[in-house]
């Protein structure tokens, strides 16, 4: 069975990437800061999603 494992991590990314903006959105981070939050994850989807998940803004949970 031949499993495309390229595209498996890919469509892992996308998912990661959109959870990753959706908290963005939902933070309360001013509006300034969520658009280079989400200019970051979409122009490096790897690099970006690291540095979010480190020191970036989290979804608001109130």
């Amino acid at each position: 069975m031949n499993v495309n494992v390229g595209g498996f991590l890919g469509l892992i990314i996308l998912i990661l990437d959109i959870w990753a903006i959706i908290n963005i959105v939902q933070s309360g981070a001013s509006n300034g800061a969520k658009v280079l939050w989400i200019l970051l994850v979409l122009l490096l989807p790897v690099i970006g999603l690291i540095i979010w998940f480190l020191a970036g803004p989290r979804g608001s949970r109130a």
